[in-house]
């Protein structure tokens, strides 16, 4: 099993004065064992995925296999593995496995985010502002996440006849009332789809996952993008990313 990876920690120690951020970039087969060292970090030895799945996602799609890593000690911070889907592909998926084993269809707007494993938050930053001028360039539209909820079992602790629905649409502040849905929110993914019991399993979430959506900011332009150079979209991207 590898869902999306939610506990971040911490950022590893780097020298207070570091001033550029994690390198990003496409992964390859050479990153392996940089990757499977993130996944038993992250991972215990049952829901981690092994050589020859993560072999087989990079081969299947290299340009939606990123990774960020440290400048300074070349160490992988973070890893992000995403596939094509169908616009309704939650409807026709039960767990995280229905969700990566689903045919892909030839023609879609829409990716699934397999797994995001994270030792630093900041490198998952970078590797979707990375992906941004891709993913216009591309023609992808929209991506869904699978999150858990790991303030529900606290919750219903306290609320034995509440329900799942509606602790998901909890908001304090105007944000989601759970940690996980409010990390997500911030980087964009703010549209609960459905809930789905038995997602994966995750004790505080009660084994339940959240399928959110995000709308890659632009994407509605796809003509422009597609006739820019990938250059002129990164150096755009770079700009705007301060205003959106």
């Amino acid at each position: 099993m590898d869902p999306l990876s939610f506990d971040f920690l911490p950022p590893p120690d780097l020298p207070p004065a570091q001033e550029t951020g994690p390198e990003v970039r496409f992964l390859d087969l050479l990153d392996l064992p940089a990757l499977l060292e993130l996944e038993h970090d992250k991972w215990d030895d049952e829901q981690a995925a092994s050589h020859a799945e993560l072999s087989r996602r990079i081969l299947a799609n290299p340009g939606l296999s990123v990774g960020a890593f440290c400048p300074q000690r070349g160490r992988m911070l973070a890893s992000l593995f995403l596939r094509p889907v169908a616009a309704d592909f939650w409807r026709h998926a039960e767990n995280w496995r229905d969700c990566t084993e689903l045919p892909s269809p030839i023609r879609t707007a829409s990716l699934f985010g397999i797994s995001l494993s994270s030792r630093d938050p900041a490198a998952v930053d970078a590797i979707l502002e990375f992906f941004w001028p891709h993913a216009l360039k591309g023609g992808w539209r929209h991506i869904y996440l699978g999150s858990p909820v790991p303030g529900l079992r606290d919750w219903l602790g306290r609320q034995p006849a509440g329900r799942v629905e509606d602790y998901v649409a909890l908001k304090r502040g105007g944000l989601p009332l759970d940690p996980q849905l409010r990390y997500y929110h911030s980087r964009g993914f703010k549209e609960i789809v459905c809930v789905k019991p038995g997602y994966f399993p995750h004790e505080r979430s009660l084994d339940h996952g959240v399928i959110l959506r995000g709308t890659i900011p632009l994407s509605a332009l796809v003509p422009v993008w597609r006739a820019l150079p990938l250059a002129s979209t990164r150096r755009l991207t770079r700009q705007l990313s301060s205003l959106l």
